[in-house]
């Protein structure tokens, strides 16, 4: 379909980090989200696949609970056959012959649009959806499923802008050009439970750029996606462009990532599952056409390491906000902290004077700040470390768990001088914090101890306030940490600000929210137009004395 041509320089509105709502007492926010809460708790939604813009309903379906009430079903989702996949790629590669073609400025305003409905009347159901289906207490789900997924958008929209600004050089004899094509198959996005704004932004960056994607959401997370979706839709997003496939992760893999079409991964969850994916990807590329882009961001042992010098009462609430909140289901989450020993007698009685005032339960009480893992898996592997931190270490605080009626991990702060236990070592996803406290003078040895005890290099933070021990930690732990804080939490990265990824055992680190990433869903044309060809064959120097 050819449309005429529009002719002059476009610039976008220049983005903006998305005000975070305080949901305060009496506050009008706060009156309207309870009331869509309400609404949707009393809901049983019933969530299709959606390829090409059609709903399809298998039979086989899968259900959605509260990880709160863990028998309070929101939602049956249907779940993909290989042929359904199969169809799905199919549906990608007929849609990416109009979507690519677009302009880029054209693709650019669906998703402007879909920022400006979230920003609006899509944003108390994306949050109760968000609160209710994963269990974020209301200002996890507001700087997560509003704010960040807003600035996803909006950024992603100006970093493009810059990116196609982004020419060669030229003289007066000729015109340099680099066009950004998108890749040619389809990208395939692989998004997690614990953050709604990935499952927006893994298959709308690709999108932007021109590619049409298959979209595997994460089935804990089956609620807010599927409302992703739909606000797409009403964004302006042709059908085709993002296909919405549920159902189990073996049965859609196996025929993705080993179609020839594939160009692409964008994926966030375990190591282990990526390490898979690579393996996979590795073992068949004679099936290509082309080589395929693996972007993906994983797992983390995320440290804090403190010197003498260092603020009590900031490491303290560091600890604390960094371990706990979102019941540390955050890849960022604090989960290992190294502390001088003069200091950790008066920083684990503030953390334990916190943790006595925080309220664990239903995130519908917006007066808790922890709430529920997410399900039953993640319960039963959170406990069991516990269990076993309770013969090999100490219990400071917390150490409790309870799943008779919700996923419920009380916060636990686990004490050892053992530098290599595995609490210290091994990703747990939940909200327990080891602390090891070692001997004041020995803050360069534990610099070494904390890079090399972690296969990964998500986050990290150094407190202090000796200048020259920031500068050490900051070249100790260069490698350790692709998003490095100094005196803050090493969580809460936002868009615009702090572009996320590490690298190590973490993922490719391509920084969500960037122009680098972006930067993967493109593949570079040069072109070079000469305005006075040459009408000899031979050069200068071959001429007589």
């Amino acid at each position: 379909m050819s449309f005429a041509a529009f002719d002059g320089t476009r610039r976008v509105p220049s983005a903006v980090n998305e005000p975070v709502r305080s949901y305060a007492p009496h506050s009008p926010e706060r009156a309207s989200l309870k009331r869509r809460i309400a609404a949707m708790e009393a809901e049983r939604v019933e969530i299709p696949i959606v390829i090409g813009g059609m709903r399809i309903h298998t039979g086989d379906v899968g259900t959605v609970t509260m990880p709160c009430d863990h028998r309070h079903v929101l939602a049956t989702f249907h779940k993909a056959t290989p042929a359904l996949v199969q169809q799905a790629i199919d549906a990608c590669a007929i849609a990416h012959k109009e979507w690519s073609s677009w302009r880029w400025e054209d693709r650019a305003a669906v998703f402007l649009r879909a920022a400006e409905l979230l920003t609006t009347t899509w944003r108390d159901t994306l949050l109760a959806a968000t609160m209710l289906g994963q269990a974020k207490t209301v200002h996890q789900a507001e700087i997560d499923a509003a704010a960040e997924l807003i600035d996803f958008w909006r950024f992603n929209v100006q970093f493009a802008q810059e990116l196609y600004a982004e020419q060669p050089l030229s003289d007066h004899s000729m015109w340099n050009q680099l066009e950004y094509r998108p890749l040619e198959g389809f990208v395939y996005a692989v998004t997690p439970f614990n953050f709604t704004a990935i499952g927006g932004n893994l298959p709308t960056a690709p999108a932007l750029m021109g590619n049409t994607v298959l979209w595997k959401p994460g089935a804990t997370a089956m609620l807010s996606a599927w409302y992703i979706m739909q606000l797409l839709e009403e964004a302006g997003l042709p059908p085709g462009v993002i296909n919405f496939v549920p159902g189990d992760a073996s049965t859609i893999s196996d025929v993705a990532l080993t179609h020839k079409d594939l160009a692409g991964v964008h994926f966030t969850g375990s190591t282990g599952v990526f390490n898979s994916m690579w393996s996979t990807i590795g073992k068949n590329m004679g099936r290509y056409r082309s080589y395929p882009r693996i972007v993906g961001e994983t797992g983390g042992k995320d440290f804090i390491v403190a010197h003498k010098s260092a603020d009590p009462q900031a490491l303290a609430v560091g600890i604390v906000r960094g371990a706990f909140e979102y019941q540390g289901q955050k890849c960022s989450a604090a989960s290992r902290a190294y502390v001088p020993k003069s200091m950790w007698p008066d920083v684990k009685s503030r953390c334990i004077a916190m943790m006595k005032e925080m309220k664990q339960g239903d995130v519908r009480d917006f007066g808790n700040f922890v709430a529920a893992v997410i399900d039953k898996k993640a319960f039963d592997r959170i406990s069991g470390y516990l269990d076993d931190a309770k013969k090999s270490a100490m219990i400071v605080a917390g150490g409790g768990y309870d799943g008779s009626k919700g996923w419920f991990i009380e916060p636990t702060i686990v004490e050892t001088n053992d530098p290599a236990h595995r609490m210290l070592c091994e990703e747990i996803f939940g909200p327990v914090m080891t602390v090891h406290p070692y001997d004041d003078d020995h803050y360069s040895d534990i610099l070494k101890t904390v890079d090399a005890t972690s296969p990964y290099a998500l986050t990290g933070a150094v407190f202090a306030r000796d200048r020259m021990a920031v500068r050490e930690a900051n070249a100790a732990l260069r490698q350790s940490a692709g998003n490095f804080y100094i005196n803050d939490k090493p969580t809460g990265a936002v868009v615009g600000q702090q572009p996320f990824g590490g690298a190590r055992g973490s993922g490719t680190n391509d920084k969500a929210g960037s122009k680098m990433n972006l930067m993967r869903w493109t593949s570079a044309r040069t072109i070079k137009e000469t305005f006075s060809s040459p009408l000899a064959w031979h050069y200068p120097f071959l001429g007589a004395e």
